[in-house]
């Protein structure tokens, strides 16, 4: 009996070592072009996500803000990015929407994880901003208003090629950002936020981890 009940162990051990082994063998590295292929589509954030960024507490320490993302991605390379910032973790109180649209290249393997990709995303289509609060509008009165109309809530103006001082951006510039792209069990990483809050304006501030991911909107 004791023989028996033993075989029986063993035989369920062996039996779920090899359902996660085949669990984790589902996973096949990609090629560039079936990563494109696996993207098409719309994807949206989880849940509210926090970043840091440079500016700073009364304190001196790191002021976080808060976001969701919409992101598409469409065959040849275009894709479309809607971020909404909140005052809160929550995001229960919206202070600005973004729209993004533009184009993607692709810069090689990034070594954060088998798979995954440098990319260069590139607004070079659209880039939109929208107040959706008056402390929000009535701050870029005072920090953008030249050459724009006045701000209001729920108006929307593109910032594409002009000078944006809160987005640091300078007349004539497009903004670009080299990220990383990496598909996990139909779920898709973008680079997390360098700790010390820069952007990824440059190949050297190419982010290093994972920020949490986006799933496929249903």
């Amino acid at each position: 009996m004791r023989t028996t009940a033993l075989l029986l162990t063993i035989g369920l051990v062996t039996t779920v070592f090899a359902q996660k082994t085949v669990e984790h063998n589902k996973h096949q590295i990609m090629t560039v072009e079936q990563i494109k292929q696996s993207l098409v589509g719309e994807w949206k954030s989880i849940a509210p996500e926090i970043r840091p960024s440079i500016a700073k507490n009364a304190d001196g320490s790191m002021k976080p803000f808060y976001l969701t993302r919409e992101f598409t991605y469409l065959a040849g390379d275009k894709f479309q990015l809607d971020v909404i910032n909140s005052a809160d973790a929550y995001g229960k109180v919206p202070l600005v929407k973004m729209v993004i649209k533009g184009s993607i290249v692709w810069q090689g393997e990034h070594p954060i994880a088998e798979g995954a990709q440098k990319v260069k995303f590139i607004a070079d289509e659209a880039y939109e901003v929208t107040p959706l609060i008056q402390g929000f509008a009535d701050a870029m009165n005072q920090l953008a208003s030249k050459g724009f109309d006045k701000w209001e809530v729920n108006g929307t103006q593109s910032i594409m090629g002009k000078a944006f001082a809160p987005f640091g951006l300078s007349e004539g510039q497009i903004f670009a950002e080299y990220d990383l792209i990496y598909l996990f069990n139909d779920m898709l990483f973008w680079g997390a936020r360098n700790v010390d809050g820069r952007g990824f304006d440059k190949e050297e501030n190419r982010p290093t981890n994972l920020q949490i991911p986006l799933v496929r909107r249903k």
